[in-house]
């Protein structure tokens, strides 16, 4: 699913009010760069920064285990896509508008979370090309509020680095999507609604060993493992009000979930020890775990009256020390640490012109 769509409707009327700055000139791409003039005062926990896209909707770029690539989404129509599809980057990598990438899904249906394996030669992705080879519609809103569509054709495969699928790990009837590695690289995280609810599951690298993990009614989805692979972060809707309820299981029904009120949990790699570790109100998500296993990064709206901006924060795992990393006025969210802990990438509206585009960048990153 697009996550992006959605929470850029909130920003529609904001501008970025971040000045232009000075450009230096990739030699290697012909891109243009831009580093530390990126940062903003307060973001005292990026060193340097470089936006790595300059246009369309770019997300969830998630790092090889040796760190010299990274796989992401975007819908760029001047990368010929008309929806989410995936792309592969080396580290250092920057593109413009016009200069694409190369792509390694299939270009057909909509993709979403691809992750590498721990070969580094592999990727896996969530598509729902098997379903249709058009590009499914998106609602964005029903009765007037925000909404995801969770599309039931979506499966999950494996693919070499030249786009070849060569595994289908998932062919249960239903959403099967958002799958994530651990560290340790023996595990694969993901969201199904094969028991008729959002939950999460487990897996082993080639499909087998299907663990449901989680059980309790809500949206849980966007799962991380830590980086000893012995925890897993999440985000979760979990209504509980009757009405509350009545409402998810009827947008669930029809294949949607609303995003607007979302909480964090954190439980062991199996499920046990399940805990809310946020109860800070509005949208809360894109959790990632710091390098040291003992913080969490994730992206949050709870400061915002109007739904908007969207900020980074740290949080300890034990729920205390909460603070700001991004002071942005529109939207910072997808942050994912490097596996050597020194880098950071995310995905923003900052520097865009005070248009929609979400951009990646690659900070580099201080405690």
């Amino acid at each position: 699913m697009n996550r992006i769509v959605a929470i850029l409707l909130l920003l529609l009327t904001v501008s970025s009010c971040k000045n232009e700055t000075a450009k230096t000139t990739d030699t290697t791409s012909g891109a243009t760069k831009k580093y530390d003039s990126l940062i903003y005062p307060e973001e005292t926990h990026f060193k340097s920064m470089r936006q790595v896209t300059f246009g369309g909707d770019n997300a969830e770029a998630y790092w090889s285990f040796d760190d010299k690539q990274l796989v992401f989404q975007s819908n760029n129509t001047n990368w010929n896509v008309s929806c989410d599809q995936m792309f592969l980057m080396d580290a250092n990598q920057t593109f413009t508008d016009s200069i694409a990438p190369p792509m390694v899904s299939t270009g057909k249906g909509r993709t979403t979370c691809s992750y590498f394996m721990p070969d580094n030669k592999h990727i896996i992705y969530a598509s729902t090309h098997l379903g249709d080879d058009a590009c499914p519609d998106t609602p964005l809103r029903k009765n007037g509020k925000y909404i995801w569509p969770i599309y039931d054709t979506y499966d999950i495969f494996v693919a070499d680095l030249e786009g070849n699928i060569v595994s289908q790990l998932t062919n249960e009837v239903g959403y099967d999507a958002e799958p994530t590695v651990s560290p340790k690289g023996d595990k694969i995280v993901f969201t199904s609604t094969r028991s008729g609810d959002l939950e999460l599951y487990t897996m082993n690298l080639d499909g087998s060993d299907v663990k449901q993990i989680t059980d309790e009614l809500g949206y849980d989805g966007g799962a991380f493992f830590s980086p000893d692979g012995t925890k897993i972060i999440f985000r979760s809707s979990r209504p509980k009000t009757e009405q509350e309820i009545k409402d998810y299981k009827d947008l669930l029904a029809e294949g949607l979930v609303e995003p607007t009120d979302m909480e964090l949990y954190i439980c062991n790699a199996d499920g046990s020890d399940l805990r809310q570790l946020t109860d800070l109100g509005n949208a809360n998500w894109s959790p990632f775990f710091h390098p040291s296993g003992e913080k969490v990064l994730f992206s949050s709206n709870f400061e915002s009256e109007r739904g908007f901006p969207f900020n980074l924060y740290l949080i300890d795992i034990d729920g205390k020390n909460l603070t700001r990393v991004t002071h942005s006025t529109t939207f910072d969210a997808f942050p994912v640490f490097s596996n050597d802990g020194k880098y950071l990438a995310f995905s923003s509206n900052r520097n865009n012109g005070g248009g929609r585009d979400t951009n990646l960048f690659i900070a580099e990153w201080q405690d």
